[in-house]
């Protein structure tokens, strides 16, 4: 068994992950469930007293979500309609125990192709800030995550921070997810639809499938058809062609191919409609 390290400052989180390679951890509420020996092997780095690392603020580039917010910090956070997908999110991300203490950095870093908070992550344009001795950077979220269980962090870094700019925090939203059962389980397909409407045209519409591919993927050529269309009816415009680049989906036990493709087309349709329905 390694050592367990919770550091209160960011420089010596990063000092410990520069020397010792531990494997950083917030809720572990993956982490935990992926191991199958009694305790986590090797040293553990705890990021969830550094300073700065919780909570969701304004800023004057967008919002910021801190590494080590919860989904239950989002539930409660009070925050433009936009990210209403997220927080529909986020009261599905598990149930109450898993929400306080799951977090939204470890939802990205796990990289489950049904990570919930993916989708309206993407859907919101998000951004992540990674930060190591060398210095910072930031990549875009549809970058950060490359496969199943894979990311851009390099051993030496943690993710400080998920970005959102300005330009994408305008519309209203809905994530829509489909399970075996309402509550605590894996989705078989979810979808998460944002989309500013002015004079009763869609302006900008941004949408995104999860759980239906190796990652969650932006549906580009729907959201271009819908830009500049009348809002009244638009879920009916909705096609197999316009998901034909964004679905690649698995038979598990869950559900078949050919069950996960027309559920996604179905949620977005949903989805679509929900959102116009919002809108005053």
């Amino acid at each position: 068994m390694g050592i367990y390290h919770r550091p209160g400052k960011l420089k010596d989180a990063l000092a410990v992950l520069a020397t010792t390679g531990a494997r950083p951890v917030a809720g572990c509420t993956d982490v935990f469930a992926a191991t199958e020996a009694q305790d986590l092997r090797g040293d553990v780095l705890d990021v969830t007293a550094i300073e700065g690392l919780r909570g969701i603020f304004e800023t004057a580039s967008g919002w910021r979500i801190g590494a080590a917010t919860t989904w239950r910090d989002i539930v409660h956070a009070r925050l433009p309609r936009a990210f209403d997908m997220l927080q529909q999110a986020a009261c599905e991300v598990g149930g109450a125990q898993v929400q306080n203490a799951g977090t939204v950095a470890g939802n990205i870093c796990n990289a489950s192709p049904a990570a919930d908070g993916m989708p309206p992550l993407l859907t919101l344009d998000a951004q992540v800030e990674l930060v190591s001795e060398r210095g910072e950077r930031v990549v875009d979220l549809a970058q950060f995550v490359t496969g199943p269980r894979e990311t851009v962090l390099q051993s030496d870094e943690l993710v400080s921070a998920v970005l959102i700019p300005s330009k994408s925090v305008h519309g209203h939203s809905r994530f829509l997810k489909l399970g075996a059962r309402k509550h605590l389980v894996i989705s078989i397909a979810m979808v998460a639809v944002r989309l500013a409407v002015e004079d009763g045209k869609i302006t900008d519409a941004a949408i995104c499938v999860g759980a239906c591919g190796p990652v969650a993927k932006r549906a580009s050529a729907l959201e271009t058809a819908l830009i500049g269309t009348s809002a009244e009816g638009a879920d009916q415009l909705v096609s197999p062609a316009h998901l034909k680049d964004v679905l690649a989906p698995i038979s598990d036990v869950r559900g078949d191919a050919a069950y996960r493709e027309a559920a996604a087309l179905e949620l977005v349709q949903r989805a679509i409609a929900d959102v116009l329905e919002q809108v005053p």
